[in-house]
């Protein structure tokens, strides 16, 4: 029995409801792109774009993925999705100030009605990741995995200044982000939180956008975490340049819980969902990773390098489930480094280039080549 099979298995056993299990299932076997042959080449080709406002580059990548993000906004039908004003008042009543920017976002890339529904982020389909993340001691730093599928992956790197303030981070459905750093010197990233259920509420994405935009402090984004609605259980830790950190933990109509934990992988204190900490090796990580911070020195790397390896580091990637980057975020510098083995690929606000940068999955190794 494949991967595949077996998870299939485990939702229709312990998710009774029937659309969260479609759900479920679709986000674990990556059904937002089509359906591709395996990977010849093991490849992913990272770029780096430096757009200030919405507009012709942003409008590119548009063209180029709005074919498969239509797919998989649509992949449970059109009215399991809110209309566009349902989208759109939400928007604008819990996060204002991305408002005209997402007005901006609509106008630059061309998007029709589905398309301005799609971009506002509201009540998608759930983003179901893996990844690790850690707060380190001493020099503010914030490590962190992404493990997810490599076919679902837009592999964007961008800096902008959307309202006034300079972001850099990976970026997501066009312009949400997975993890970033603005230029008051706060940073932010966020895993999976392992829980089932799911709610109405915006995509992490466009949360983590919104902090950087509008936060300075760890509090203020905490301010955030807790009155936004989010559609799924999501960890985020929080990081800024003066030392001071907060890991959240937020879960559909429940309160959001604030911890002083420095570590997160894929659960919430408690493992929620057996199958897929078992799947994701949630709680094996997580007890690494929280003993390498135990063992950790001030000024040392150890802890970064450990992220690059097993168990922290996965190569799962033939079942969707694989380390795309490690990023190593310093608030107080403004900087960030994207790891593989062998590899590092820098930015920061004195210097971000606009390139390509290639990954080989397969051994980790990555190549610049370029834009």
């Amino acid at each position: 029995m494949d991967w595949q099979n077996v998870v299939a298995v485990i939702v229709e056993r312990y998710i009774p409801d029937p659309q969260v299990a479609r759900t479920v299932l679709a986000e674990i076997k990556g059904d937002r792109r089509p359906l591709k042959p395996p990977r010849q080449d093991n490849r992913i080709a990272f770029r780096a774009i430096r757009e200030v406002q919405p507009g012709a580059k942003l409008r590119h990548l548009y063209a180029q993925r709005w074919p498969a993000y239509r797919e998989w906004y649509l992949r449970d039908g059109e009215r399991a999705r809110p209309t566009l004003d349902e989208a759109s008042t939400a928007l604008k009543t819990h996060m204002p100030e991305l408002f005209p920017v997402w007005s901006r976002v609509v106008d630059a890339v061309g998007a029709d009605e589905l398309g301005a529904r799609m971009l506002t982020m509201y009540d998608p389909p759930p983003l179901l990741s893996g990844c690790s993340q850690a707060a380190l001691p001493g020099e503010p730093v914030l490590v962190r995995n992404y493990d997810y599928d490599v076919d679902l992956f837009d592999g964007v790197v961008t800096e902008t200044q959307l309202t006034g303030r300079r972001v850099i981070g990976m970026s997501d459905q066009l312009w949400g982000l997975l993890d970033g750093v603005n230029e008051t010197g706060l940073t932010v990233s966020f895993t999976f939180g392992g829980r089932r259920n799911i709610g109405r509420g915006f995509s992490i994405p466009l949360v983590i956008r919104y902090i950087l935009e509008s936060c300075k402090t760890v509090d203020e984004g905490i301010a955030v975490l807790r009155r936004i609605p989010l559609q799924a259980a999501y960890n985020v830790t929080l990081l800024d340049r003066r030392g001071r950190y907060a890991t959240a933990w937020a879960a559909p109509g429940e309160p959001t819980e604030v911890t002083r934990r420095r570590a997160t992988t894929n659960h919430q204190g408690g493992v929620a969902w057996p199958e897929h900490a078992q799947w994701t090796r949630s709680v094996e990580r997580l007890n690494h990773l929280e003993t390498l911070l135990e063992q950790s020195r001030e000024g040392s790397t150890d802890l970064i390098d450990a992220m690059l390896e097993s168990p922290m580091r996965t190569t799962r990637y033939d079942e969707g489930f694989g380390t795309l980057y490690t990023a190593v975020y310093r608030p107080g510098a403004g900087t960030v480094e994207y790891r593989w083995p062998g590899a590092v690929w820098r930015h920061s606000f004195e210097t971000f280039r606009e390139e390509t940068f290639v990954v080989r999955t397969a051994n980790g190794k990555a190549t610049p080549a370029p834009a």
